[in-house]
């Protein structure tokens, strides 16, 4: 069976060392935190992920969900856990205590997350969606759906979903075809089909609250081409009345579920919604004016924003998604490199005693080895630092900073669900490289976590729909106050450091990647305008360099911190030693690749647009 140890150390010195969130008393949530505290619920929920949740992720996997009549049946053991999780209180430690939770800051749920990834992500999916429907109902939600509905979700007893995606339309939300008719009553009538539904259906909770997207039709019963009516809804799967008490079962209900590739045991529904009562959530949107030009721009509605904080939410989460599964991948590859043996060293014997030498003696092992550990810590790292900058965003410290912190963890939200996802996946493949054909083969579990990995670069928006997102939307967002903001941040760290000479190796590398950088950004300024075409074909490539820079950044803040314990004294030298070369690693392998993206990015489209549909 795969093994997984949750790297404490390492939360902690991202914590308290690299971020110092103990001195960040002023921030919301973050008054009481202190290191004991932290570590204390980290080590408690490692645990948890460890001995319960670890040893069901294969079974999981193989037994699979089950459908029959209607029904999903998750997989054995999962009800069982899933019940003891939300008793030991893990599904709601960010939620305020008089609420019943623990009122831990993002930035610890973040990191507890990131552990029930590791373990079974097919588990951690199901709180995981529950977390971004309950937070967005808390913020859309009619006082008595706060009241009657909200405590059930926040306890687990009833579960939550996203339902956006219909069999004939993902990204392009215009297509939809599910309704939504207004009743005398104020509710809605719901009839269409959504697929693609993490969640949909189950038998551990006794309610699921679904999260759903719908047009609005006009007074003629058709249903606009555009975004205009689009409105955001709660549909239970069972009826509540405004005391929270459960009664008929709703017109929702669950037509199939998919055969997959990977996360096996977590349920992905065909949802179907017949007649369903729904309730409309925010302000009823604007119908389109019947003189309205054609072809004419129209703004989303308010339902769309509640829609996009719910997806803003979870896109995050699919990038910690992407830390988790590498983190396990990883570590297992270590354990088997340090074990099996095969060839010598390439400078020598060196286990002369043995018939040969272990296969981390090996550089491309290494290689492999220092690629996962330096993008799973530094990713980390970044994840982390962008949490404390979303409640930077929502304290009492001055405009300026609260603006700056704001932009920057909106312009890095499809830079963390996109790069971080495809490196998760290049960590996962490349862990079970390290195998051999023993990677290939169920015997070690590596094959699933290079299946489960798969899925996170598709879903909650594919990744290149997400570079579309970063190039599109956000740079000239605001009159590009994002990027300019984050640029000064790393100009300011540079600037501190660069003349110093022991942080050569880490400062110049990122000040080469940083300018390639902006020459890029000011590619996409002038060409992008001339030719849309010119940005749809560098996006990935630019949002590929950007997590690399960004990544690089945290990795050159690291690489101060072990070079000043190194220089005074430590009690674990080795921890910070493997920082500095896991720092050098990203300086030397990983940060010159900006310079053939800037290549690939400033060759524009012609080529790609070059052939016509029918010569492929």
């Amino acid at each position: 069976m795969p093994i997984y140890r949750a790297p404490i150390e390492d939360y902690r010195f991202v914590l308290f060392d690299l971020l110092d969130i103990a001195a960040q008393k002023d921030l919301p949530q973050y008054a009481e935190l202190s290191p004991e505290l932290v570590e204390d619920i980290l080590k408690g929920g490692a645990q948890f992920c460890e001995e319960v949740l670890l040893p069901l992720n294969r079974t999981g996997d193989e037994e699979g969900c089950v459908f029959e009549n209607g029904v999903v049946r998750t997989p054995t053991g999962f009800k069982e856990a899933y019940k003891a999780f939300c008793e030991a209180g893990w599904n709601r430690l960010s939620v305020p205590e008089a609420a019943g939770g623990a009122n831990m800051p993002i930035i610890v749920t973040f990191l507890m997350s990131e552990m029930l990834f590791s373990a079974n992500q097919a588990f951690a999916m199901y709180p995981g969606l529950t977390g971004a429907a309950y937070s967005a109902l808390a913020a859309t939600g009619a006082p008595w759906m706060l009241r009657a509905i909200l405590p059930k979700m926040i306890e687990g007893e009833w579960t939550g979903t996203m339902c956006l995606t219909e069999p004939h339309c993902g990204t392009d939300l215009r297509l939809m075809k599910t309704r939504a008719v207004e009743q005398p009553d104020g509710t809605y009538r719901m009839t269409g089909t959504k697929i693609f539904i993490s969640g949909g259906e189950h038998d551990m909770a006794d309610n699921i609250i679904h999260m759903v997207i719908a047009k609005i039709p006009d007074e003629s019963g058709r249903l606009a081409d555009d975004l205009s009516t689009v409105n955001f809804f709660m549909v239970p799967k069972f009826l509540v009345d405004e005391e929270g008490r459960m009664g008929t079962r709703n017109g929702v209900s669950c037509g199939s579920i998919e055969k997959k590739m990977g996360i096996k045991a977590s349920s992905t529904c065909v949802m179907n919604f017949d007649d369903a009562v729904a309730y409309r959530l925010g302000p009823k949107p604007a119908p389109k004016p019947a003189d309205a030009a054609q072809g004419e721009k129209k703004s989303s509605s308010a339902g769309m924003k509640g829609m996009f904080g719910m997806m803003n939410a979870a896109r995050l989460g699919v990038g910690i998604q992407g830390i988790g599964i590498a983190e396990v991948a990883y570590q297992n590859a270590v354990a088997y490199t340090r074990e099996r043996m095969a060839g010598r060293a390439l400078t020598g014997a060196k286990e002369k005693d043995k018939p040969a030498d272990p296969i981390i003696v090996h550089p491309d092992i290494r290689r492999m080895l220092l690629q996962g550990r330096a993008f799973v810590e530094g990713a980390r790292a970044l994840a982390c630092w962008v949490m404390l900058q979303m409640a930077v965003s929502r304290s009492a410290r001055g405009e300026a900073e609260r603006q700056d912190a704001a932009d920057v963890a909106e312009l890095l939200t499809p830079v963390i669900k996109a790069y971080f996802t495809d490196m998760g996946f290049e960590t996962a493949n490349a862990a079970m490289q390290c195998f051999g054909g023993h990677g290939y083969v169920r015997d070690h579990g590596m094959e699933q976590f290079v299946r489960d990995a798969r899925i996170n670069q598709v879903y909650e928006g594919a990744n290149g729909v997400q570079a579309l997102d970063l190039v599109g939307r956000k740079l000239a967002a605001k009159g590009g106050r994002a990027p300019f903001a984050f640029f000064g941040m790393i100009d300011g760290f540079i600037a501190q450091n660069e003349a110093r000479k022991d942080l050569g190796p880490f400062v110049m590398p990122l000040k080469k990647g940083l300018e390639r950088l902006k020459a890029a950004t000011l590619w996409l300024a002038e060409n992008g305008l001339k030719n849309p075409d010119n940005a749809g074909a560098a996006s990935v490539d630019y949002l590929r360099m950007f997590g690399i820079v960004s990544v690089g950044w945290m990795w050159a803040r690291m690489a101060v911190l072990a070079e000043a314990k190194l220089a005074g004294s430590t009690d674990n030298p080795a921890f910070y030693e493997a920082k500095r070369v896991a720092a050098r690693y990203w300086m030397e392998r990983e940060m010159p690749m900006t310079g053939a993206l800037l290549e690939r990015i400033e060759s524009g489209c012609d080529t790609l647009m070059a052939l016509d549909a029918t010569n492929f």
